[in-house]
């Protein structure tokens, strides 16, 4: 039902709909506190001016649909409050125009909106607990953390706010080549095979109950940072972390070992930190909303939580892959025959990058029995 539908015969009294709100309370009415409406204005750039109804209404959007996309950017709920700018209704004035031409289906649209809402709720989280919390500290006695924030937001809004672009614009651009690489050999662009990594610090939880919040925070913090900075550099994509543990993805199974075995040496020269493990596997996943999900990430995960310390564990199908592109030799023995033939021969015997060792068989819950094989570095 739209807004005019509810408007015929009279002006009912609009129903309560969630609709966005900062407050982590999601029954809370938005803040009337003078300085906080400050901050609110300068980092939207417009006054209070809508109601939710209001909203949609002047946007020519259904209560229904905007509610749904609210929703889906995550803000809470406020009832009726006037609390909603012109960039609200601008934006669902957007969002409602893309399915309107057609360039979006309504329920791609929702995940647009959520899939942006759930990334930059963590973006802002972060800023705010690690990146102003240590900028905003009162210089004199008597001032507000309010107070000290607001010449520091009107700095920083607009080269932050450039540098996101910029950022979103370079991750786009690199999402959209690996994509349409892929889409040239598969007919399914949602479907792939990519080789996916898991690193796991080994005893984290009694780790936990031993340190300080303070030391505990700052362990996490060089863990998740040194982690994406080698799977970045190698070439590879951090699709999550989870405080003790991190997922990567790589387009081919050498790229996925190199990391790992990076990993496990870098992380191994620090004595602040725990062991690691790593466990990858290669073959088909599902890719969603900057995810991944499917078999393939389920045997990763088993793969490590049975992986020795500071070692890397993989499946019978990355060992197969690295095996095929030349980065591993099938078999040592003959590998061992061929370098002492070359030798007496003399000529160069083929180079690899990565051992292979096979492993026990082990049945792994849910999987049914595997064949793990322990990845090392070759010594050149």
């Amino acid at each position: 039902m739209t807004v005019d539908d509810e408007n015929e015969g009279g002006a009912p009294e609009p129903p309560t709909y969630p609709t966005p709100h900062h407050e982590v309370d999601h029954t809370a009415e938005p803040s009337d506190d003078p300085l906080a409406i400050r901050l609110e204005q300068l980092i939207l750039g417009a006054d209070r001016r809508y109601t939710p109804f209001q909203a949609a209404r002047t946007a020519g959007v259904s209560m229904e649909l905007a509610s749904r996309f609210w929703r889906a950017m995550g803000f809470a709920d406020i009832g009726q409050a006037k609390a909603l700018t012109e960039a609200d209704v601008l934006a669902l004035r957007r969002l409602a125009g893309l399915v309107e031409a057609g360039l979006l289906s309504e329920p791609m649209a929702v995940q647009v909106a959520r899939s942006t809402g759930q990334t930059t709720a963590r973006l802002a989280e972060w800023q705010i607990d690690s990146f102003l919390e240590g900028l905003t500290e009162p210089p004199e006695p008597g001032m507000t953390r309010t107070e000290v924030t607001y010449p520091l937001v009107e700095l920083l809004l607009p080269e932050l706010e450039e540098f996101l672009i910029y950022v979103w614009r370079r991750q786009l651009a690199a999402a959209t080549g690996r994509v349409l690489v892929q889409a040239a050999d598969d007919e399914e662009m949602v479907d792939r095979r990519l080789a996916v990594g898991f690193a796991d610090l080994v005893g984290f939880t009694r780790l936990t109950r031993r340190l300080e919040e303070e030391e505990l925070g700052e362990l996490v913090e060089a863990f998740e940072t040194t982690c994406a900075d080698l799977v970045a550099a190698h070439g590879g994509r951090l699709i999550k972390t989870l405080g003790d543990e991190v997922l990567y993805a790589a387009d081919d199974a050498g790229t996925a070992a190199e990391i790992a075995l990076r990993l496990i040496e870098t992380l191994s020269h620090d004595d602040t930190m725990p062991a690691l493990r790593v466990g990858i596997a290669f073959g088909t996943v599902t890719t969603r909303m900057g995810d991944v999900f499917g078999t393939t990430v389920n045997l990763a995960s088993r793969l490590t939580s049975i992986a020795p310390k500071d070692a890397v564990l993989v499946d019978g199908a990355l060992a197969e892959e690295l095996s095929r592109t030349g980065e591993a030799p099938v078999s040592e023995t003959e590998a061992a025959e061929e370098a002492a033939r070359a030798e007496k021969e003399g000529r160069q015997a083929a180079t690899y990058r990565f051992a292979l060792q096979p492993m026990w068989q082990r049945p792994v819950r849910g999987l049914g029995v595997v064949e793990p094989w322990l990845l090392t570095r070759r010594p050149t």
